[in-house]
């Protein structure tokens, strides 16, 4: 069923206009766009070929990004999430940001040419290897934004929102605010034409999400959490989907995507992290944090205890039916 967006019911919309606006009534109407239950994400999993004979799915390869997305067909990949080098002074070891850096994998490597050059030479690829209703998530820190933004504007690529992930940790400073912060750009190929699933009825642009530290694990200098990259799944694609990560690093993105019955495809330069990727792959089933849309959704209990005088006024109007 189509749900009316003002206020989530059908009533004609001359006898609409005249109710009151009631806040958080329209949640208790609110329901997702598009949902699969489990067997659906499954079989669309199940039904999804590889892009071409040259590259695979649910593969990553031990190369630089930019040679292996030369690799991959136009248009064959729906959805893009990138965590690029910081290009800054970091040897992937600091303490700043891992306690023990013996269990940090030797192999970071930073941008050893100018960050502008290299922040071109990746981004260009995407508009090409993205479907025409593709999307892409970029991750940067505020040092490197500005190549960044320059870079996809002139890629061709719209900005549609600018996330902010916020995390309750920085490093501490003496004489400046401490950095407790990501941007996380979203991006469409076609503005006027990209898949984007409203999952929640409010989803705000900034997402607190805390970085969880694997202590006594080995992984590489730093980890994207799994729910900011489910976020961007769960949003900009489908079960069956193919999700490309062009900086695979700890292999994130590939949990997150066999986690919900989708599809990866990864570029790592570091092959000294094969091993910590494939440990990841294997610690989790495939679909096991798959649970229908729909079903994540606060209950009419839950939300008539948040919000009494909406729920009234929900059971008033669905008495009128």
């Amino acid at each position: 069923m189509t749900i009316d967006s003002e206020e989530g019911d059908e009533t004609p919309p001359a006898r609409r206009r005249s109710r009151r606006y009631v806040p958080n009534l329209a949640e208790f109407y609110f329901r997702p766009q598009f949902d699969w239950t489990i067997e659906e994400a499954q079989a669309s999993y199940e039904a999804r070929q590889p892009p071409s004979s040259k590259v695979g799915i649910d593969c990553v390869y031990y190369e630089d990004c930019i040679e292996g997305m030369g690799r991959l067909p136009d248009g064959s990949i729906d959805l893009v999430i990138a965590d690029p080098p910081f290009g800054i002074d970091f040897d992937g070891k600091s303490g700043a940001y891992n306690r023990d850096a013996s269990l940090v994998v030797e192999g970071y490597e930073e941008v050893s040419e100018s960050y502008d050059e290299f922040t071109k030479s990746w981004i260009r690829e995407i508009p090409r290897v993205l479907k025409s209703d593709g999307s892409a998530f970029i991750f940067s820190g505020w040092t490197n934004l500005e190549p960044v933004l320059r870079e996809v504007r002139e890629a061709g690529l719209t900005t549609l929102n600018h996330i902010v992930w916020h995390y309750p940790f920085g490093v501490f400073t003496r004489r400046r605010f401490v950095t407790s912060h990501y941007h996380v750009i979203f991006l469409a190929n076609n503005p006027q034409n990209y898949f984007f699933n409203k999952v929640e009825h409010y989803p705000e642009d900034v997402w607190a999400v805390k970085r969880k530290y694997r202590t006594r694990e080995v992984k590489n200098s730093t980890k994207l959490p799994t729910d900011v990259v489910m976020r961007c799944i769960d949003f900009s694609s489908k079960p069956g989907d193919i999700v490309l990560d062009p900086f695979m690093g700890n292999g994130t993105t590939a949990v997150a995507a066999k986690c919900s019955w989708r599809h990866f495809i990864g570029f790592e330069i570091n092959p000294e992290l094969e091993t910590v990727i494939d440990d990841e792959l294997a610690s989790v089933e495939l679909g096991e944090a798959y649970i229908p849309y729909g079903e994540r959704l606060p209950t009419i209990e839950q939300l008539a205890e948040k919000y009494p005088v909406a729920y009234r006024e929900f059971l008033r109007r669905e008495g009128e039916r």
